[in-house]
This record gives structure tokens, C-alpha cells and sequence, in this order.
């Protein structure tokens, strides 16, 4: 026998209003500073961009990403450790890929994970991640010069000094988006 049919009303979500500024801040506003994001030699399908754009004393940050390693394993996690690290530049040499990215970055002389670079971990779904998040850690323009690192593994949120997180499989360089006039601090 089928059930009858019954007529639920529609559920009403309202957005709060820093919901509505910060969607507003994405789609009208050009972002401060961004990174593109390229793979190591031996990763080099991975690609994407980060965008920062200033919010509420803070950064409201996006990124998208493509071509992350994936496992044939469907029980494998995919997540990926995401800082900014202090160093200026994604250059490999032989030995080891983006030395010059240094430690995470971390003005505030804080324990990990409470670096200003300590971000959200990256969650790979068929080899593609799109994070937002807004932090206090920092303003766009200050992590202006730094490098935006994505690691084999995800941060364990408790190992000194850096999260134990695994190699640099990805790398950027945060520049200022020359273009950005507006804010809505």
C-alpha cells in the first residue's frame, strides 16, 4: 500500500548576516592576496589557487585544488596537511623538494597548532579539495611574502613544532593582489 501523500511545509534557513557579508565579500570584492598552488616534479597534476580576502579583522580564505594523490584503497584517507609557511619561495633543488619554504609561519611565537599559518587540513574527494574558512590569525596583507604548503598527510594537531604532517607535495607564494581596494572589515 503507498502512503499518501502529505504536504511538509518547506523548512526556512536563514543566513545570519556575516554569512551574507562574507558571500557578498566573495563575489564582489577582489581578494588582497593569493597563492597558485603547483605540484613537486613528482606530483605535478596538482594545481589550484588561494584567495585571501580581508573580513571582520581577520581573512576569509578560499582555496580549490585539483590533482591530489588519490588511493586505490576507498578506505584511505585523504587529507592533507595546509599551512603558510615563513619562507618566500616554491624552488626545489635535488635534494629535497621547496627547501625555502622554512618553518610554519608563526609570528606570535605560539605552540603548534596555534601558528598563524596552522590552517584547516585539506579534505581530498577524487583528488579535488575546496576549502573556506575565515580566521583571526592573521590579515590578508600580512601573509604577503610567505608560502602556502600542502603535505602528504594531515597534521596531527599535536607533534612540536610542526604537526608532523608529512612531505611538501605542493607549494605557492602568497602575493599582493594589486587590484584589491575594498575590504568590508
Amino acid at each position: 500500500m503507498r502512503r499518501p501523500s502529505v504536504n511538509k511545509p518547506m523548512v526556512k534557513l536563514q543566513m545570519s548576516n556575516d554569512l551574507r557579508r562574507a558571500m557578498r565579500c566573495l563575489f564582489n570584492v577582489p581578494p588582497q592576496a593569493y597563492a597558485f598552488i603547483e605540484g613537486r616534479s613528482d606530483c605535478p597534476d596538482i594545481w589550484g589557487v588561494a584567495l585571501m580576502y580581508p573580513y571582520l579583522d581577520g581573512t576569509l580564505f578560499l582555496a580549490e585544488i585539483q590533482g591530489l594523490p588519490q588511493s586505490l584503497d576507498p578506505c584511505a584517507p585523504a587529507i592533507y596537511g595546509f599551512h603558510i609557511h615563513e619562507g618566500d619561495s616554491c624552488r626545489s633543488d635535488a635534494k629535497e623538494p621547496f627547501p625555502q619554504t622554512g618553518a610554519h609561519w608563526n609570528p606570535g611565537h605560539c605552540p603548534h597548532p596555534s601558528h598563524a599559518g596552522d590552517l584547516p587540513p585539506l579534505f581530498g574527494s577524487c583528488g579535488y579539495a575546496l576549502s573556506l574558512f575565515y580566521t583571526r590569525g592573521f590579515m590578508p596583507e600580512e601573509a604577503v611574502g610567505h608560502t602556502l604548503v600542502i603535505h602528504a598527510m594531515p597534521d596531527d594537531l599535536k607533534s612540536q613544532p610542526s604537526g608532523a604532517s608529512g612531505e611538501k607535495i605542493a607549494c605557492g607564494e602568497i602575493l599582493a593582489n594589486e587590484d584589491a581596494s575594498e575590504d568590508l572589515r
